[in-house]
């Protein structure tokens, strides 16, 4: 089907484009940039309120399928990325069974087939995320992993995350790294600090956070590796990372949007559906990561969506971490960051599409004649509230709720086709 999107800001950072215009759609690809007498099967007039963005990549979630689809499958996450605008995502090894092995891989890009939307698996560091034993790492590439990382926890052995990192310097994965060290956490559920304290529970120190960048970065410096670090919320480890980077360290990290909007303060409601791993922390830290976005030293922004049934989120205290947030991401972010101001919508696409494919080393989508049509279509002052029942997700914890934001994704477009439109 060919679509013609008529009257829309037009940015990609890129190929410098950031104008009004018009695009043509033909055969899944780019075939115009600017007036055409393409005759379209869909006309989409933006009506100069809407903009165009490269569809959006989000290297970080959890669609928990194999093995705990009672929280979410791969259908409705990619549903629920859809809808937020992405167009890929990867999605992390902690299913069950893992994904460290060529049979899960191929579980998971089958059933992404039918999605209209690229799910790539990250295999897993180790063999059952166990810390004992690295993975064969020719057969998870092989059968099309994008990255690997033992994410939900941290590679305990230093000397197997070393050796891990050597072999990407060989066979090009990315090593992605979760960073909290469990020692040091030792059963805290929430960020140690005054909030902890008023509510009587166990802290997650920030050091333990703090180590394990620290240790990443210097594992990856002693074999000229490349290492990303995730979901980053201390102030410490921004400082590290910024001197690393400094220093001509191959580092790399991401955010999500909860850190850089919301405090530990959100935990007084003693409500779950505000933990998750790394934990929501002091304004310091939020201002820092907010910082780190908009200096450069946070590559990236990410979601971290992490499904969990409500009756899983009930109780407080023994609650798993995680909150969803595909289809807030972008909301929140034009929210705390476009419309105060702070930064432009290719600086967004810069964040939310662009360094993504780049750290993983695929090929980026690109507002151009030629190229893959990709497009996130949205809305930048669309004003709505978050309502969990209303998000296509499977579970409904989300740090968002109740939350009024300002932008919104209205269509998605992957592969020239639209996926979801509002």
């Amino acid at each position: 089907m060919d679509i013609l999107i008529k009257n829309v800001l037009a940015v990609d950072p890129q190929c410098g484009l950031n104008e009004m215009t018009d695009i043509g759609i033909t055969d899944g690809k780019i075939a115009s940039i600017g007036k055409t007498d393409l005759t379209a099967d869909r006309v989409i007039d933006a009506q100069g309120r809407l903009a165009a963005l490269p569809g959006l990549f989000d290297m970080h979630v959890h669609f928990r399928d194999p093995g705990q689809t009672h929280k979410e499958d791969i259908i409705t996450g990619a549903a629920a990325a859809k809808a937020g605008g992405f167009t890929g995502v990867a999605c992390m090894p902690n299913t069950k069974p893992v994904i460290d092995n060529a049979e899960t891989v191929k579980y998971i890009l089958d059933k992404a087939q039918k999605t209209g939307i690229d799910v790539l698996p990250v295999g897993c560091i180790t063999k059952g995320m166990k810390s004992q034993e690295l993975c064969d790492y020719d057969e998870l590439i092989k059968a099309g992993v994008c990255a690997v990382s033992d994410d939900g926890r941290p590679v305990e052995n230093a000397e197997l995350m070393r050796q891990a990192l050597e072999k990407s310097v060989e066979n090009g994965l990315a090593v992605l790294s979760h960073c909290e060290d469990l020692k040091i956490i030792n059963g805290g559920i929430i960020n140690k600090g005054e909030i902890s304290k008023k509510l009587g529970v166990k802290g997650m120190d920030r050091a333990s956070e703090d180590y394990i960048t620290a240790r990443e970065i210097a594992l990856a410096m002693s074999c000229g590796a490349h290492i990303h670090i995730c979901h980053v919320s201390t102030r410490g480890s921004v400082n590290i990372i910024r001197a690393a980077k400094k220093d001509g360290v191959n580092v790399t990290c991401e955010t999500g949007p909860h850190y850089f909007t919301f405090t530990d303060e959100k935990l007084l409601s003693r409500d779950a559906d505000y933990r998750m791993s790394p934990p929501l922390r002091t304004e310091d830290d939020r201002q820092a990561i907010e910082e780190a976005l908009l200096d450069g030293t946070i590559d990236c922004i990410i979601t971290d969506h992490a499904p969990h049934a409500a009756e899983e989120k009930a109780n407080f205290e023994t609650a798993p971490n995680g909150v969803v947030g595909l289809e807030t991401s972008l909301a929140a972010t034009l929210t705390k960051l476009y419309h105060t101001g702070k930064c432009g919508l290719d600086k967004i696409a810069q964040l939310m599409s662009i360094r993504p494919r780049e750290i993983l080393g695929l090929p980026t989508v690109k507002i151009a004649v030629g190229e893959r049509a990709d497009l996130a279509i949205i809305d930048p002052d669309y004003e709505w509230e978050v309502i969990p029942a209303e998000l296509h997700s499977k579970s409904k914890n989300s740090v968002f709720k109740g939350e009024k934001l300002k932008g919104k994704n209205i269509y998605t477009i992957c592969r020239g086709k639209i996926v979801y439109e509002l």
